[in-house]
């Protein structure tokens, strides 16, 4: 009798976990921190929960993390800024197609001492080399973010080797956005910010953008379903939903709207 009570009580629970789920469907995002640490998320996605009734739920890592996550099956679309490594998710099968969703651009921030003297400039090339040659500390987020592997390439383009100067006066965090800036407050370092997160980060003290303008600091996001084919657990028809949601002339609107102190945080640029 106990053991039939016992199997009843577990088909019971199993039943109702069940029409839980179907009553409060959701959906897995894999994403960068630059859209988190912005309130980007917190702004869009209650809307988008009144508007369908679907919960998304957002892991926020850098973008280089989100990506392994996806082809791990640990996510139902991905949201990141890393044009070509999006490009080669989606060409290697883990996502089904890659949309452009919305862009800004990376800025570099420093102290009003500004010991590189590079404040006002709009050539981030120049400036990383001047803060090279002068040895001014720089803080990087070193965690294989879009906002790391754009920096990285800047140091290329400067020729640079950071490898031979880590742990001097290039210092890796290996952390978010928001943690980098705040050493880098912290240390008296520049840092490379996306501008969103820049504009949300509320402990900038005497820093400010120093660099800022320069064409190659272009960034761009983007969004992709992962690959059903790949991930037989990936909720393709709502990943999907969301995804035409969020580059809809509707979404793309709402994105537009996601300003802070009059300042606009992402402009959409979606072609449906």
């Amino acid at each position: 009798m106990t053991s039939r009570t016992t199997l009843f009580g577990a088909a019971l629970l199993s039943v109702l976990a069940t029409a839980a789920s179907a009553e409060d469907p959701s959906i897995l995002v894999q994403s960068t921190t630059s859209t988190q640490n912005s309130g980007f998320y917190d702004y869009i996605l209650p809307i988008y929960k009144e508007e369908t009734g679907v919960t998304v739920n957002v892991v926020a890592v850098g973008t280089g993390q989100a990506i392994k996550n996806a082809q791990n099956c640990d996510a139902d679309v991905l949201l990141v800024h890393a044009k070509s490594a999006e490009e080669k998710f989606v060409a290697d099968g883990f996502g089904v197609a890659r949309s452009d969703l919305m862009y800004n651009d990376f800025v570099i921030v420093g102290s009003s001492a500004d010991p590189a003297g590079i404040a006002g400039g709009n050539d981030a090339v120049s400036a990383f080399k001047t803060i090279a040659e002068k040895q001014a500390l720089f803080a990087s987020r070193g965690d294989d973010s879009g906002t790391n592997k754009a920096e990285l390439k800047l140091w290329n383009q400067a020729g640079v080797d950071i490898t031979s100067v880590s742990g001097d006066w290039y210092r890796a965090t290996g952390s978010g956005m928001g943690a980098t800036l705040n050493a880098s407050v912290g240390m008296g370092a520049y840092t490379m910010s996306d501008r969103a997160t820049w504009i949300s980060f509320g402990n900038k003290g005497d820093y400010q953008i120093v660099v800022e303008g320069d064409p190659v600091l272009f960034n761009q996001y983007g969004i992709i379903l992962v690959n059903p084919d790949k991930c037989p657990s990936v909720k393709a028809e709502l990943g999907q939903q969301f995804i035409d949601w969020m580059i809809s002339a509707h979404g793309q609107e709402l994105i537009a709207g996601n300003t802070l102190d009059g300042k606009q945080l992402f402009f959409p640029n979606a072609k449906p």
